[in-house]
């Protein structure tokens, strides 16, 4: 009867899901059909050709046309147009809910490709667009768009090019993160620009490397087989396989999004190019992550080409703010004339005669243009060398050049020569790309431009909101001296290389709080390798901000300060350094007493928050132990407040060892990588490296004792038996250099690890490896044996003496040094 319940509950369970998952998809569909249209004309206007229609579709597919109209011999309606009207859109088309959405199956390939698909409106808003691939398609915001544009057929590209443009493209893509638009579509036999981009995704997908996001953004008048797309919400298989003789084009299989804008046209282009530029500078506006100013940059990557792509590149150009263009000399026709022209203009965008001349000739051979013509794109050429910055020009094989990738990312830091250098190694963290960082904007040196945006815009610790909410309190303000007289405020400081050098070294600290968040290691490393001072860098208000970002992995830490707290916290509980230090005396166990529950650190706090002592504490959990009594209650009170502290000294929010502080940090948000990395650095390697077993292996079991995910179990042993094992490999090397300083290092007090010794902490930990070690054996026999002298002929002496008590007399001590290990005298080592 119970594994029947246990069935029947399972099926009520599956049932439930499958409703609400049934429900959801109503929902999505009544969104994406409320919000988006498609366009089909409704009236017949003349063109050339008389069994046509102006917008390309036949007079018998009209809805327009009489129901008679199909049969042999109807009359077709027409209107009646002025000789200088043109078609239009707007006024000849008619709007109604979308009929084609869901995925597409490619067919005629070895592996079956899916791709999801929407035919929209060209004048559909881009908000809702970005909303669709965001919420309903599930991708992830980019942290860069690659626009990419060129020649849509008849031309190939050099082997050893298109090798170079499919590596860095999708290199370029994967390690950023990036959005790839395109054309979307294929067109006739030779290979056009989005074939080679189709094909440098292909041979990705097929070795398994991780999934790239390429969005064809196409005319949905000129795809083939576009009635078979026809229908809601549904899954359609799709004919790669263009015909021959037909004019329109074949989705690429190698996509994984299209969004196909409808005009209420058939066989012409130009429906996606307003939709697409729209899109794209929507996407511009996005912020690429809450911590991080930037918005999500665009670059505009140019493959052969016609004249058309002169006028995008010109555009891009043009835009506010502009969009940095990259070109690769080599492919053909117009990427050619603009690598041509940035060669040889000069740094204020003019030609020299003779060069204008070969570029006037070059434009009429690629382009069959007569001399006027040329013209036209000549000037069009020369306004894009007004901002010849804004350009890169990949060369193969050119000096100092490696490849499309790099040439893609250091033209969006070349477009911000009117950034800071701050922003650019925004983009660097948001890319994860410490290469780009490295030999890109840490050249500089200590010259950096000055800073746009001030540290102060970045979101607070619950110490700077509670004190920009209620004032900073009591003796916050100022040190008072002798006589009561407050301290005076140091004077501002004028000095221009002065307030640049402070500028730089608070973008960098901003940077490494960006880094330290974003759990991004290689970057802690390049900054401290760069200048940054982890002790001026670490105050109390920054650690709290770290122990209150929801960035990064999934951890446990709220749970267990809930427990501490016992109670439910509220949503948005700013955890405070009194909680943590709760919460690693609860993890730690014992008599351990954490630095942040101490009576100094408590009313330093109580100062900086300027709250008086008793709410203080009582809102940190923290009410006094002792009962307060009548008379000396009093006193000790005033000896308590009398406790001066000067809260303008910086010194004072700032720990005496920051990477002890930032270690205990990334084990209780359970970065293992930061906490390995910040292990290396600083004081007492073998304690950092048992304390961080002993969190781990608690945290574990706090885990298991509560309905989280295995997984996160699992992890949290794994990272406590790497630390166990380091603290291991690290009393072992020990051993065998010194074995005197092996157990002096196991025994002497460790101030800021609650006057505890290594040893104490494996026994904490239960580390029955370290505990066996030959040096800990050693140590704790000679603790047994207090004194005395080891040997053969003392053992007996030993045996002797119980025998005989008088024997005692003759036994033998060691003196000075020797039997020093356990005296505490010689334990405290700084």
């Amino acid at each position: 009867s119970r594994g029947r319940r246990g069935t029947n509950g399972s099926l009520k369970r599956s049932s439930i899901k499958r409703s609400a998952s049934s429900a959801s998809q109503k929902t999505q569909r009544a969104w994406i059909e409320r919000t988006f249209q498609k366009r089909d004309c409704i009236q017949v206007f003349p063109s050339r050709d008389a069994n046509r229609c102006a917008c390309g579709l036949p007079v018998t597919q009209h809805t327009c046309a009489p129901s008679g109209s199909k049969e042999e011999g109807a009359p077709l309606v027409q209107l009646e147009v002025q000789p200088a009207e043109k078609w239009n859109p707007v006024k000849h088309t008619q709007s109604s809910p979308t009929d084609a959405y869901g995925v597409i199956e490619f067919q005629g390939g070895g592996h079956v490709n899916k791709a999801m698909y929407i035919r929209v409106a060209n004048d559909s808003k881009p908000d809702h667009l970005l909303h669709l691939m965001v919420k309903e398609w599930q991708l992830e915001l980019p942290t860069l768009l690659i626009s990419v544009h060129g020649g849509l057929q008849n031309f190939d590209l050099p082997p050893k090019l298109k090798q170079f443009f499919g590596k860095g493209l999708i290199k370029a893509a994967v390690t950023t993160g990036a959005w790839i638009f395109t054309g979307g579509v294929s067109t006739g036999t030779v290979p056009g620009v989005i074939r080679h981009v189709g094909d440098a995704l292909k041979d990705h997908s097929s070795k398994s490397r991780g999934k790239v996001w390429a969005i064809g953004i196409a005319p949905w008048g000129i795809i083939e087989n576009k009635e078979d797309l026809i229908g809601k919400d549904v899954t359609h298989p799709y004919q790669t396989m263009s015909n021959p003789l037909s004019k329109l084009s074949v989705l690429n299989s190698s996509h994984s999004h299209f969004i196909l804008s409808d005009n209420g046209t058939a066989g012409k282009y130009g429906a996606e190019v307003r939709l697409r530029r729209q899109l794209e500078k929507h996407i511009a506006l996005q912020k690429i992550n809450t911590r991080l100013g930037q918005g999500v940059p665009v670059v505009c990557l140019i493959l052969e080409g016609g004249p058309n792509i002169i006028s995008i590149v010109l555009e891009s150009l043009r835009e506010e703010p502009p969009v940095p263009v990259v070109v690769c000399d080599g492919s053909g026709r117009a990427s050619d004339i603009i690598s041509f022209a940035h060669r040889y203009c000069g740094e204020d965008g003019l030609l020299s005669d003779s060069a204008k001349d070969q570029l006037m000739v070059t434009i009429q051979k690629t382009f069959n243009y007569s001399r006027s013509q040329a013209q036209q794109i000549f000037l069009m050429v020369m306004e894009c060398m007004k901002k010849r910055a804004l350009i890169t020009v990949f060369r193969m094989g050119s000096e100092g050049q490696q490849d499309i990738e790099m040439s893609i990312l250091t033209a969006l830091l070349k477009a911000g020569t009117n950034a800071s250098a701050s922003d650019q190694l925004s983009l660097a963290l948001a890319w994860n790309r410490v290469d780009i960082a490295r030999s890109q904007i840490f050249v500089y040196g200590h010259h950096w431009p000055p800073v746009s945006s001030s540290p102060t815009d970045r979101p607070k610790s619950p110490m700077a909101q509670r004190a920009a909410a209620g004032g900073v309190k009591g003796k916050g303000r100022g040190k008072k001296g002798k006589g009561g007289k407050t301290k005076p405020e140091p004077p501002e400081e004028t000095d221009p290389r002065k307030l640049e050098l402070l500028s730089w070294v608070n973008s960098l600290e901003q940077a490494m709080m960006d880094a330290l968040v974003l759990d991004r290691v290689d970057f802690v490393k390049l900054l401290i390798e760069n200048g940054v001072n982890i002790h001026h860098f670490l105050t109390i208000p920054r650690l709290e901000e770290l122990y209150n970002t929801k960035l990064g992995p999934t951890n446990t830490l709220h749970f267990v300060v809930r427990d501490v707290k016992k109670g439910n916290l509220p949503p948005d509980y700013q955890i405070t350094l009194i909680d943590i230090g709760l919460v690693l005396e609860l993890l730690m166990g014992g008599a351990y007493r954490c630095n942040y529950t101490r009576k100094g650190f408590r009313a330093l706090y109580t100062n900086l928050y300027g709250l008086k002592r008793p709410k203080a504490l009582k809102l940190l959990g923290m009410e006094d132990d002792e009962p307060r009594t009548k008379g000396k209650g009093k006193k000790n009170k005033k000896k308590e407040e009398e406790v001066d502290i000067d809260v303008d000294d910086p010194e004072v929010c700032r720990f005496q060892y920051p990477f002890h502080e930032l270690m205990v940090w990334a084990v209780l948000m359970k970065r293992q990588k930061m906490a390995l990395f910040l292990w290396q650095r600083g004081e007492e390697a073998m304690a950092k490296a048992l304390v961080a077993c002993k969190l781990y292996k608690a945290m574990a079991h706090e885990s298991s004792q509560s309905e989280l995910v295995e997984d996160i179990f699992q992890d949290l042993e794994n990272n406590s038996k790497e630390f166990g094992q380091l603290a291991y490999e690290l009393l072992d090397q020990s051993y065998k250099h010194d074995e005197q300083v092996a157990m002096k290092l196991l025994t002497y007090e460790l101030r800021n690890w609650s006057n505890s010794t290594c040893l104490k902490l494996a026994v904490a930990a239960k580390h029955r490896d370290f505990i066996a070690h030959t040096c800990s054996q050693m140590l704790l026999t000679d603790m047994w044996m207090g004194c005395l002298s080891m040997g053969k002929s003392n053992c007996l002496k030993v045996i002797l003496g119980i025998v005989f008590p008088p024997a005692i007399l003759l036994l033998e001590f060691r003196l000075g040094d020797e039997g020093s290990f356990h005296s505490s005298k010689e334990n405290k080592e700084t």
